[in-house]
């Protein structure tokens, strides 16, 4: 058997499109002169010690797919939209607000001075220590969205941002996301990610949120990639006085799915708020790595996860919460809560804290289970056939976060997707 590679293909370092302002094409030079020969994680790197082996970054996959074809979004888009193919935009299918305090412009669409200023603040979100392939993003982008938000302004409708990978050809692409919330700014943004096609593909993803005081975000993520696709994200936010960020990721199971989840509370008062829900079947994976950090005083975090994981595949959740020296009067909530519906699936929990505050209120708590037998019974006993009673309790376990996703036409699709991996999952014997 031929061993893993160890460092990361040269194969994945050869130059982008050249379509972008000169300041991002050197950061884009300095970035993937920094990857070579970078490590790739193995089961000893901590934060990839469950994901390494689903690493598969083949040569096959390493340059970039075309930025061709016909989206087919499998959401009815209630707001405005962008679309993304294989992580370079198309301004023909896009539909932007017009209005004068929200600005929306492609990378290769900004003046050498705003390329200069946004080339100093990508990657100021994330840690890319522990983040380690947003740097390879920011190597390949060939293509990205920057979203500034004026102060006060509020958009009326949710922002989607379509993520389409065609994978008629094996290959990678790379979306950028950076948005400005200005001071009391308010958005709604929904990132979907799908893909056609049935070649190997690699989607490495990266978007980062600055939220200056008072502003006000909610982000959806949707996964849903193909069994084809290998997704890695990450998304960044940094937060100042008496902001709110609010989190809903969802996601279904592939070869590898894996999201970093990082966020920083610096101005007193801030205040964060993740939920996310996975589900696997099959030989599916999928990882999400969280981070809070709580920097300053005053500051409010609440994160719940949930997963359930089918057949033989495998689920991970790390959450992290750090409670900085300064950051009295954190209050701090984690709880991840996981269930098995084979014997041969697999989840994985790992809850952190660490506390440098001494007038804190911080918890954090997971479970691991199975479904109640006894609740099985109780339903089926009153004329419930066991696939609906399985279902209606796997629902349950999942419908407090589902229900929370603020827009409807996510909601729904969830609820549609959702009800074609119960029927996989729960399959009339």
């Amino acid at each position: 058997m031929k061993p893993a590679p160890t460092l990361l293909s040269s194969a994945f370092l050869q130059p982008a499109g050249q379509a972008l302002p000169e300041p991002l094409l050197a950061l884009r030079r300095q970035r993937g002169a920094a990857l070579v020969d970078m490590p790739l994680p193995t089961r000893k790197t901590e934060n990839w010690k469950y994901s390494s082996k689903y690493l598969k970054l083949t040569d096959e996959i390493a340059g970039s797919l075309p930025a061709t074809g016909k989206t087919g979004s499998a959401l009815a888009v209630p707001g405005y939209k962008v679309v993304f193919i294989n992580g370079v935009m198309v301004p023909e299918a896009s539909e932007y607000p017009d209005l004068n305090d929200i600005l929306i412009q492609r990378f290769g669409d900004l003046s050498e001075a705003e390329a200069n200023e946004l080339a100093e603040r990508l990657d100021s979100t994330l840690d890319t220590r522990t983040v380690q392939f947003a740097g390879l993003n920011s190597a390949r982008f060939e293509d990205g969205l920057l979203i500034r938000l004026k102060p006060n302004a509020v958009l009326d409708k949710p922002l989607f941002i379509i993520h389409e990978v065609t994978a008629s050809t094996s290959g990678s692409a790379f979306p950028r996301v950076f948005v400005d919330a200005g001071r009391n700014s308010q958005i709604t943004l929904v990132e979907e990610y799908f893909s056609s096609g049935q070649e190997a593909a690699l989607v490495n993803t990266v978007t980062e949120f600055n939220l200056a005081d008072g502003a006000n975000v909610t982000n959806i993520r949707l996964n849903m990639d193909g069994e084809n696709v290998q997704h890695i994200g990450a998304t960044g936010v940094r937060q100042q006085r008496n902001s709110r960020f609010e989190s809903h990721c969802m996601g279904f199971g592939g070869p590898l799915r894996r999201h970093d989840l990082q966020v920083w509370l610096e101005g007193e008062g801030a205040e964060c708020k993740l939920n996310g829900v996975v589900v696997t079947q099959g030989s599916q994976h999928y990882d999400n790595h969280t981070t809070i950090e709580h920097v300053a005083a005053h500051c409010n975090s609440e994160e719940t996860y949930r997963n359930i994981a089918a057949d033989k595949s495998h689920a991970v959740f790390n959450g992290r919460i750090h409670i900085h020296k300064d950051a009295q009067k954190s209050n701090a909530n984690m709880n991840n809560k996981n269930l098995l519906l084979s014997t041969g699936a697999e989840i994985d929990t790992k809850p952190e804290l660490e506390i440098y505050a001494d007038d804190v209120k911080c918890a954090h708590g997971a479970t691991i289970g199975q479904l109640d037998e006894e609740s099985l019974f109780y339903l089926v006993s009153r004329g419930i056939g066991r696939r609906e009673a399985n279902v209606l309790l796997t629902m349950a376990f999942i419908n407090e976060l589902v229900a929370q996703i603020p827009v409807d036409a996510v909601k729904d699709t969830m609820q549609t997707r959702l009800n074609q991996f119960f029927d996989q999952a729960f399959q009339e014997v």
